[in-house]
């Protein structure tokens, strides 16, 4: 393989994490909050980049996912066990979820962007996820990594021009902006605001996504500057997204008294300021984020469950079409039939409570292992994964918490 540096697995990770969710999060930041919770999306761009350093290190010395090193390393039925049940209904169960919510959002903008009629029966099927689905079936179905490699990075562009445009279009206070991102602070009623930024970014199947697709692509230790640049490439990208989104809602939004309750509301709010551009480029950004989250969550869970299992995790295996293929119905049945989202939504926050620290504390004890020799973590990467794990230790509990209304 040439040496050349080339956009490779991580850009799967940065479309993974800008989906609609991601575009409700951030708007809402800036629009309620102006420019002052940006740190906490700088913070959650470091915190992605150093976990998913590991895991693409992981794969690349390995030669294996993170679900297949799980598997070997713990050897024990009840420690196997325990391990196979939390990634089982964590991280599959819980991206069926998730699913559902990325395509509701998406279909749900997509919608109102292009003047869809929105019926108040409940019984009326949303022909968008459908849509959605069906592009993600054909992408996936297809089994060659290249093909979805590279359709990764035309939506990670077609969201990066659609959201950077709109973000230079409003004409952000550069002077806040920098201010919001150097200064950390925390206003009033912001708290669980700055725990959507993060949560939203920092995804924990993102680390099974990333260390499977490394090692397919990099098999030798001299690669891994090659997978290290790939990172810091992919990552700060979606990052610039994030940032873009939320300044946009601070800039255009914030201080004029328009209430946002959903993405929905974003292009017809945009209008005074762009005319019918701001529909235009929030149907792109908004139909670049469904469809890549459409395709990465069920392509992680495939990974995590047939690495756990040990079955075969190559993209045109039966098994593994199986399991993403089922993750993506669930998704589309989901956004599609009018479900109420309470349940799910719910599940779903309970669900990435419980994984997101136990999957750091996995990755931090497999990253100290003898099977990666002199590629292990050295003091530093053990300290800043340790700073990681303890903050989402505390958003875990705050986010269980709220989930079972103890707060």
């Amino acid at each position: 393989m040439s040496s050349k540096t080339r956009i490779g697995p991580a850009i799967l990770i940065t479309a993974a994490f800008i989906g609609p969710g991601t575009v409700i999060t951030a708007s809402l930041a800036g629009t309620n909050f102006g420019y002052s919770l940006l740190w906490a999306l700088l913070f959650s761009v470091i915190a992605t980049i150093i976990l998913q350093e590991m895991a693409a290190r992981l794969g690349v010395i390995t030669g294996q996912g993170l679900g297949e090193n799980l598997r070997q390393t713990f050897q024990h039925p009840f420690s196997r066990g325990i391990t196979t049940v939390l990634v089982i209904a964590a991280i599959v169960i819980g991206n069926s979820a998730y699913q559902g919510g990325n395509i509701s959002g998406a279909t749900l903008g997509l919608s109102a962007v292009f003047d869809a009629p929105r019926s108040t029966n409940k019984s009326t099927f949303n022909w968008w996820a459908l849509v959605i689905g069906v592009i993600a079936f054909f992408i996936m179905w297809r089994g060659q990594y290249r093909i979805i490699e590279r359709a990764m990075i035309l939506l990670v562009g077609t969201m990066s021009l659609a959201f950077l445009i709109t973000f230079v279009m409003t004409k952000p206070d550069l002077g806040e902006l920098m201010s919001g991102l150097l200064i950390p602070q925390i206003p009033t009623g912001a708290t669980l605001t700055v725990i959507a930024l993060i949560g939203t970014t920092v995804v924990p199947y993102n680390l099974f996504l990333h260390a499977d697709t490394v090692s397919q692509k990099w098999q030798h230790s001299d690669q891994l500057p090659q997978a290290r640049k790939d990172l810091f490439i992919s990552i700060p990208i979606g990052g610039l997204i994030s940032i873009a989104i939320l300044s946009t809602g601070a800039a255009a939004f914030f201080g004029q008294q328009i209430t946002l309750n959903s993405v929905a509301d974003l292009s017809p709010a945009l209008q005074p300021l762009f005319g019918q551009w701001a529909k235009i480029f929030m149907a792109l950004g908004l139909f670049a984020a469904g469809i890549s989250s459409a395709i990465t969550a069920p392509l992680a869970a495939a990974y995590a469950l047939c690495g756990i299992l040990g079955l075969p995790k190559q993209l045109a295996a039966i098994k593994f079409k199986v399991i993403w293929i089922c993750i993506l119905v669930i998704g589309v049945v989901i956004a599609s039939t009018g479900f109420k989202p309470v349940t799910i939504i719910w599940f779903a926050q309970v669900a990435n409570g419980i994984l997101l620290p136990i999957i750091c504390g996995y990755l931090l004890w497999i990253m100290n292992q003898p099977l990666l020799s002199t590629y292990r973590n050295n003091w530093w990467q053990n300290l800043c994964g340790i700073v990681i794990l303890i903050i989402t230790l505390i958003l875990s509990t705050r986010s269980l918490m709220l989930a079972f209304g103890m707060i």
